[in-house]
């Protein structure tokens, strides 16, 4: 079963830029679990089967006018049931002004009640993007997460191969390091992936024989990156000169990353090869990729080889990262 994941109200609040109108205790001890929102028409209407306690409620202009228009006992038995239902936090948009029946039922069932001067599509927007990131799934895994012009590289291999080195080079040529040994990976979308460092290691590399440096003191701010979204791995592997590796990349490998496929690529290492430079240029080739042109494609249509006629040879793999 997938962990859950949860965010304090109070930094929510901070986040996205709300006031408090009520807080049955401190917003910091206040627990957000879901980072799905609802804005609960139906529910004050009476219709209550399909709803979901743990969402964020919006109360915006169509609902605000929903329960002014009821009369008063009408509105009052009406904001009393909906907060019955303990929701976990009800916000109201565009600044407008709470009715006292409100923030009654609110402090009568204990629920945080919140406003905002913004409209209710912007508020959804900030606060869906936010807590998206911040309660996705998530794991931690053993590499190196660098930024190649402007693609996220994901470095993995067994330790002692290189990949710390490799990442000091990849700065010195100007580009940046997001994470070294631990990377914390975050779904944040059915098809992104966002790595992190660890609060603790942030912009610390370990290398063997020096010791650990301070990525950012050492080669200032624009060397470092505190998020960046994964596109690609690159599996590093000591030279095996019985193994065949691919010369041509025509076809195509995967890992999984909570249930994302992300395309690896298996570079050998040995003495004397530039281990940057063909990060770079493995970079690059993976974006040309993605705007739709392949290389290997190319050069077998222009010895006129048919493709169809070729067999697949795009698989899965799974590395143990």
């Amino acid at each position: 079963m997938m962990e859950e994941y949860a965010v304090p109200l109070g930094k929510v609040i901070r986040e996205v830029g709300l006031q408090e109108v009520y807080l049955p205790k401190n917003a910091d001890e206040i627990m957000i679990t879901s980072k799905d929102v609802n804005r609960p028409g139906m529910e004050l209407n009476g219709f209550c089967d399909y709803f979901d306690p743990t969402r964020s409620q919006i109360l915006g202009l169509s609902e605000m006018a929903l329960i002014n228009r009821l009369e008063p006992e009408r509105q009052k038995r009406a904001v009393e049931e909906f907060f019955s239902l303990r929701p976990s936090v009800v916000i109201v948009t565009r600044g407008m002004e709470i009715p006292a029946s409100m923030k009654e039922a609110a402090e009568k069932f204990s629920i945080p009640l919140l406003l905002s001067m913004d409209s209710s599509s912007n508020v959804m927007a900030d606060l869906v993007a936010f807590l998206n990131v911040e309660l996705a799934p998530r794991v931690t895994r053993h590499g190196v997460l660098v930024e190649v012009y402007g693609e996220g590289i994901l470095l993995v291999g067994d330790s002692g191969v290189g990949k710390s080195e490799t990442a000091i080079e990849l700065i010195k040529r100007g580009h940046r390091l997001i994470a070294d040994d631990a990377v914390e990976i975050r779904r944040t979308s059915r098809r992104t992936l966002v790595g992190q460092p660890p609060e603790n290691i942030r912009h610390f590399i370990e290398l063997r024989g020096v010791g650990i440096i301070n990525a950012r003191r050492i080669f200032g701010m624009g060397a470092v990156k505190p998020t960046e979204k994964i596109d690609m791995c690159v599996n590093m592997e000591p030279w095996d000169s019985s193994k065949v590796y691919d010369r041509m990349g025509l076809g195509s490998e995967y890992m999984d990353i909570l249930g994302i496929h992300v395309p690896v690529i298996t570079i050998p290492v040995k003495p004397g090869r530039n281990l940057a430079i063909i990060i770079e240029v493995a970079a690059m080739n993976n974006r040309q990729k993605k705007l739709g042109f392949n290389a290997a494609q190319e050069l077998l249509e222009s010895l006129g080889m048919d493709l169809e006629d070729m067999p697949d040879i795009t698989e899965p793999r799974k590395l143990d990262i």
